[in-house]
């Protein structure tokens, strides 16, 4: 469950990131931390997402988050980029990402699997294609746990 505090969060953070030409990934708050930390995840739309992408969108966030008063207490941000490695959820990550290896982990088997690899075709309502040496794959969203990008594709 998130956090309470994540939508007003993200209220601040989505204009700011977007002022800076950065978009907001997610945004995580690990309150079993001493201090709780707020992670959020930017990447740059228009480039690789570099350090200073980072160092932009942590000052910008922390000023206005102090001058909400958003937080009521000690915590540490931590602004990253996801890097490549991470997991697509948006239509529009799906879309993106188009023709990139990928892996996909499922909940239950399909054809005796829970594991594929392959290159993204797309995404509809009702299934996720892969290419599989030119092969099409399709699996059920229903049973989809995670899909990643593949580094090693």
């Amino acid at each position: 469950m998130a956090h309470p505090l994540i939508p007003q969060i993200t209220d601040i953070a989505n204009p700011l990131a977007a002022e800076l030409g950065l978009e907001v990934v997610a945004i995580v708050f690990h309150t079993h931390e001493r201090p709780p930390s707020l992670r959020v995840d930017i990447r740059n739309p228009n480039a690789d997402t570099g350090l200073q992408d980072c160092e932009r969108m942590s000052r910008a966030l922390d000023a206005a988050l102090d001058a909400a008063e958003a937080i009521p207490f000690a915590y540490a941000l931590e602004v990253s980029s996801p890097g490549t490695s991470r997991e697509l959820t948006t239509d529009r990550e799906f879309n993106a990402f188009g023709g990139f290896a990928v892996q996909v982990t499922t909940t239950e088997p399909v054809d005796n699997k829970t594991e594929w690899q392959g290159q993204l075709i797309r995404r509809d309502e009702t299934a996720i294609y892969l290419s599989q040496k030119g092969r099409t794959v399709t699996i059920p969203r229903a049973v989809v746990g995670k899909v990643s990008l593949d580094d090693n594709g």
